[in-house]
């Protein structure tokens, strides 16, 4: 029987095979985070040697074990006594050991946002995918259609926005001959927003076009509402709500157009997913979806000062889950100390890294030192007097997993980051 996105319960989520099976990769130069006493060894075999952080280099970025952990049964819960669904948006991580986790904790599928990473997805057999943007490429349109009538538990769900859109989506998908036709969000966006129309009236016109397309299917509305606000104001929250009381009243203009099942309603980043419940949430002839994704790396920077879990209730916070970890090399200056870690290695676009400690030393917290700027290859870090001589190694706290993730491929995990001795309990390869 086909399946649909919308459908109940958390059904099928991914190879757990093909997972393990990572376990099973060769080590060598090309994970910049693994030391030249992993060259050789498989995953498997160099965790049994039990490898601790002092037994790796910098720069680093680390995942803390404990703190995984919690985001993303935090999350799961949330979700549950919510009452709404959760695909998480899988572009974070791009680590799919991380998405069987979300998966397992109940996860009604990944979100994804580009044709590479669906293939990343199907290639370890993710049988539910939402695809938050728009496809039109034809080879990539054949190649959909390949797998949705080769698999028919195969779930998936992308956007349009325009009804050239369409077109283009329904020509691409009759010259590829395919069987079973793709189900399709309409995007509703917002004046500065990204993508999607920006009225309710443009909206049921491409939802008209998606009706009179025989190789697409109407599943529902979807849109993002972080890309109109960047803050927790009066005013962006605001700007937050409207948005999404214009999506409802786009589904509700909507409702009893899907040819069957449940329609979905989409939206919901990582910043204001709380909004999406109070103003969704009351929608009971719809499956409404978060996709929140940076939620379980969770950071020291932006997303600490605006999660919903910090500025709602604060009962079950995320913790930070990343670490950067780089060695003072050199001191120009009584006030100026350059680390060995960069643009090339931390994030950048949200915030500068954050001194944290002295790893086996003093707690930088509260101090005066900061992080003025990142080079390439190096972080400035100023004002430290002599709590951090060359040599020491520090921990930085980073904001935005979504830029730290993407530039490793393989990732340490430490069984706590706060551990006098940490030690190293498991490795994520990432995808990107």
């Amino acid at each position: 029987m086909d399946q649909t996105f919308a459908s109940s319960g958390t059904g099928p989520g991914i190879d757990a095979g093909k997972v393990a099976a990572l376990a099973d990769e060769v080590l060598d130069w090309r994970f910049k985070a693994l030391p030249p006493a992993a060259w050789g060894l498989s995953v498997r075999d160099y965790l049994a040697t039990r490898p601790g952080l002092a037994d790796l280099g910098t720069p680093l970025l680390t995942l803390d074990a404990a703190a995984l952990d919690h985001n993303v049964r935090t999350m799961a819960a949330w979700c549950a006594d919510a009452g709404v669904a959760l695909a998480p948006h899988g572009k974070t991580t791009m680590a799919p050991a991380l998405w069987k986790a979300q998966l397992d904790a109940g996860s009604h599928g990944i979100t994804l946002a580009n044709l590479p990473q669906v293939r990343v997805a199907r290639a370890f057999g993710v049988q539910r995918i939402l695809l938050a943007n728009t496809l039109l490429d034809p080879a990539g349109l054949a190649w959909l259609a390949g797998e949705l009538d080769a698999d028919p538990a195969f779930s998936f769900v992308s956007w349009a926005d325009s009804t050239e859109s369409v077109r283009l989506m329904d020509e691409a998908l009759r010259a590829a001959g395919a069987g079973r036709p793709v189900e399709v969000l309409v995007e509703l966006g917002g004046p500065g927003g990204r993508t999607g129309t920006r009225t309710v009236e443009e909206a049921v016109e491409v939802a008209a076009a998606v009706l009179r397309a025989p190789t697409l299917r109407l599943a529902g509305v979807g849109g993002y509402e972080g890309a109109l606000a960047h803050d927790a104001t009066a005013e962006g929250l605001a700007t937050v709500r409207r948005y999404l009381r214009e999506l409802a009243a786009l589904h509700t203009r909507l409702s009893g157009a899907q040819a069957d099942g449940e329609p979905v309603v989409t939206a919901g980043g990582s910043a204001y997913f709380d909004l999406v419940v109070e103003e969704l949430g009351g929608l009971t002839d719809a499956r409404v979806v978060l996709r929140s994704g940076a939620y379980i790396g969770h950071d020291d920077g932006f997303y600490r000062g605006i999660s919903p879990l910090v500025r709602g209730t604060g009962e079950r916070p995320f913790r930070s889950a990343l670490h950067g970890w780089a060695q003072v090399v050199s001191r120009p200056e009584p006030q100026l100390a350059l680390l060995d870690a960069g643009k090339r290695d931390l994030p950048f676009d949200e915030g500068l890294p954050e001194p944290q400690l002295v790893r086996g030393g003093a707690a930088l917290t509260g101090t005066a030192a900061r992080i003025s700027t990142l080079n390439d290859q190096h972080a400035f870090l100023r004002d430290a007097g002599d709590l951090a001589p060359v040599g020491a190694v520090l921990r930085l706290g980073i904001s935005h997993p979504c830029t730290a993730f993407d530039k490793w491929t393989m990732i340490p995990v430490l069984d706590a980051a706060d551990a006098a001795e940490p030690q190293v309990t498991g490795l994520v390869r990432t995808y990107f």
